[in-house]
């Protein structure tokens, strides 16, 4: 592997890690309290092993069969752990339940269920976040929490998950609109922190302490907002080859 190039991964990862250090600091926060999820999505193996080699330890994937490709071409399969961080198809369930450590992108019941019954027999148990779409975008997947009054709508159906006993949810998720200004995220992402305040009064004893929200366009703001798990790719890896 070239060694220029596997510098080069360092010293963005380097960067970002920095950047984050101040954000938090910012907040009186830990940086500890925030973990970094590299975004392999479109990058070749070779890639995804100098993400490793330089230190990456969460990987997050949109398309299940292209993570799973991946996972079962490393020789570091246990070296770290594979969060799905875009839509899963209900049909695809199964990938999800083999080969993930995390969903961060429930976005219906249906899903919930399917994800539910592949885990049934496991003997494994899958941390999942709740996606919520808090930009009102129509072609955003997510429970629609972008008008307060309406939160109301979704209690039943979160009550239901609650009851799934393969599954544990264990916070929230977002995509804000895409800003050439980051700060215009900021209002997204409080929103979806109040969004968990209001979920925190309704089900009391659920643990939502994880807020997965920032990604390379918007994370240091996220970070000053409260997110627990950014979700890097480009400013780490680069731009995709297909770009």
């Amino acid at each position: 592997m070239d060694d220029k190039f596997v510098n080069q991964i360092q010293t963005n990862l380097n960067i970002v890690m920095e950047k984050v250090y101040l954000a938090t600091g910012k907040r009186g926060r830990d940086a500890g309290s925030v973990r970094l999820i590299v975004v392999t999505k479109g990058q070749p193996l070779e890639i995804v092993k100098a993400a490793i080699q330089v230190g990456a330890r969460i990987l997050g994937e949109n398309y299940a069969e292209e993570a799973v490709e991946k996972i079962y071409s490393l020789e570091t399969k246990s070296e770290v752990e594979w969060h799905m961080i875009g839509h899963v198809q209900r049909r695809k369930t199964d990938l999800v339940a083999r080969n993930f450590n995390m969903l961060h992108s429930l976005d219906s019941l249906k899903l919930a269920k399917k994800l539910d019954q592949s885990l049934s027999g496991s003997g494994s148990n899958m941390p999942v976040l709740l996606e919520f779409n808090v930009g009102g975008e129509m072609n955003k997947f997510g429970w629609q929490a972008h008008d307060p009054h309406n939160w109301d709508g979704f209690l039943k159906e979160i009550e239901q998950i609650l009851e799934l006993t393969n599954l544990t949810i264990k916070g929230l998720m977002t995509m804000p609109p895409y800003y050439d200004d980051p700060e215009r995220s900021r209002y997204h992402f409080q929103m979806l922190v109040k969004l968990r305040e209001f979920l925190l009064n309704q089900f009391r004893g659920v643990d939502l302490q994880e807020l997965s929200m920032g990604t390379s366009s918007d994370y240091e703001v996220a970070v000053e907002e409260g997110a627990t798990y950014i979700r890097i790719g480009q400013a780490i890896l680069g731009k995709r080859p297909t770009q």
